[in-house]
């Protein structure tokens, strides 16, 4: 598509004005500094350009941007950092006519040539006899925190273009000199100019090998051997986005409460509690919400609060099995464990032995595992998908004030009543679990490892011991 402008996506001490100057250098391309420094206008010390100020700047950015955007028929642009104005780095990631350049470095040399910069207080070099040199030191925790945020932005910037149909051109430190690749950037952005020669305004102030430029580099290996920087420990996560649902959420008669509740785990005990708060019954609770139903309540609601209760996942996973793929419900979960992983089930209504029911539940907790991993056909519904996943769809609207467990509820509704205004609040009537068979009896170590494989993030994210 023809671009209309461009944007440089950098972070300080990438080389973003080694290839400014570079860009700057190709007729028909302008690049304009850095415009939405929180301290500047595009250079430091500058405080107006194009009959903006910075105070004007700051109350509507938009201003500055379509003053330099206006006229001409070169192709303008600008380097933007991730502390920069927040209104212009969503504005560029969503906008489809601007041209994103994305450059990128080593971070280590990015941290090193920082307190560099810092220490001498030269960000700059035209003249290598100026060039002033020092060594820093190198602390590990200080770099795998520069570290994290930098891979968070580059995922922020990536997830923005995959889910928007976007692409954008990346550009390494080492290629900021390369000609064929400025020339090929230049092709890009739409530009018919090329360069013959490299400009040589800027140069590389600190070329030296990265031991020489720290005082301490017998730290370095120890240092970044501690460091996860392939983020190997992550555990991937293939479970599908959910939406809010609000279409379940319940809300107190007179009592500003907001119960989010998340299927698998006690529900229509807190319901019936909910009612009994205020005297009604649980079919008079304000309920299927959407956005603009939830905001009037909201508004009309000030003070209020909201919760989730949250669920063991193997004790979870058992009721659900319990009430929903042993009573017959769940026809098509039947199928798959059958046909997937050789569920022996009577149609309708099953009663099995001790052994059966057992065997019948690992295999739920296999079809679990492998939907809530995107690995059948069926997507995880909200009933065994993990309870991490329901708490971001639930985020989409309204994040829950707290987030109580099965285990206290009794005495954690009481609190949320009493904050709420009630001081002698119903006590709470927890449900009754279902089945012939309890989990104590088909309990062993293989249940439990199950489990853990389904759930792992629920474990790891809310701190379940294994039972």
């Amino acid at each position: 598509m023809a671009f209309e402008y461009f944007v440089v996506l950098a972070e300080m001490r990438t080389g973003s004005n080694l290839l400014e100057s570079n860009l700057n250098a190709i007729e028909g391309i302008e690049c304009h500094g850095e415009l939405f420094n929180p301290v500047f206008i595009g250079t430091s010390g500058t405080e107006q350009y194009k009959g903006v100020t910075l105070a004007e700047r700051d109350a509507d950015p938009w201003t500055l941007l379509n003053a330099v955007r206006a006229g001409g028929v070169r192709r303008v642009g600008f380097r933007l950092f991730h502390n920069h104005d927040p209104r212009i780095w969503r504005h560029v990631l969503d906008d489809t006519a601007c041209a994103k350049v994305i450059l990128t470095r080593n971070p280590l040399d990015s941290y090193v040539s920082r307190k560099i910069a810092a220490a001498t207080n030269q960000w700059r070099l035209g003249n290598v006899g100026h060039r002033r040199q020092t060594q820093v030191a190198f602390d590990a925790q200080e770099f795998e925190h520069l570290l994290t945020r930098l891979q968070g932005t580059q995922l922020e910037i990536l997830h923005h273009l995959q889910t928007t149909g976007q692409s954008a051109y990346y550009i390494g430190y080492e290629d900021v000199n390369d000609l064929d690749v400025l020339n090929g950037l230049a092709r890009w952005l739409g530009v018919g100019a090329r360069l013959a020669d490299l400009p040589r305004t800027y140069k590389k102030q600190n070329p030296e090998p990265i031991e020489r430029k720290l005082t301490n580099p017998q730290d370095l290996a120890p240092g970044l051997a501690q460091i996860d920087r392939f983020d190997l420990s992550r555990t991937p996560n293939f479970e599908i986005r959910r939406g809010p649902m609000l279409d379940i959420s319940v809300a107190g008669a007179k009592t500003p409460l907001l119960f989010l509740p998340m299927r698998g785990a006690p529900e229509e005990g807190v319901i019936r509690w909910l009612a009994a708060l205020d005297g009604v019954d649980p079919g008079d609770l304000p309920r299927d919400f959407d956005h603009g139903r939830l905001a009037a309540w909201r508004r009309g609601n000030p003070g209020f609060r909201s919760f989730t209760v949250l669920r063991h996942p193997l004790r979870r996973a058992h009721d659900v099995f319990c009430r929903k793929v042993l009573s017959g419900q769940f026809e098509a979960v039947r199928e798959h464990m059958t046909r997937l992983f050789g569920a022996d089930l009577p149609q309708g209504r099953a009663t099995l032995s001790v052994d059966e029911h057992r065997a019948a539940f690992t295999s739920f907790l296999r079809f679990a595992a492998a939907s809530v991993s995107g690995q059948t056909g069926m997507q995880p519904w909200p009933t065994w998908a993990s309870q991490a996943a329901v708490l971001d769809g639930f985020a989409k609207a309204t994040v829950p004030d707290a987030l109580l467990r099965e285990e206290t509820l009794a005495e954690d509704l009481a609190w949320i009543a009493r904050r709420a205004g009630h001081e002698n609040p119903p006590p709470y009537v927890p449900e009754q679990m279902t089945g012939s068979v309890t989990l104590e009896q088909i309990l062993d170590d293989e249940v439990i490892a199950l489990a853990g494989d389904a759930y792992r993030r629920d474990y790891e994210q809310f701190g379940f011991a294994p039972v």
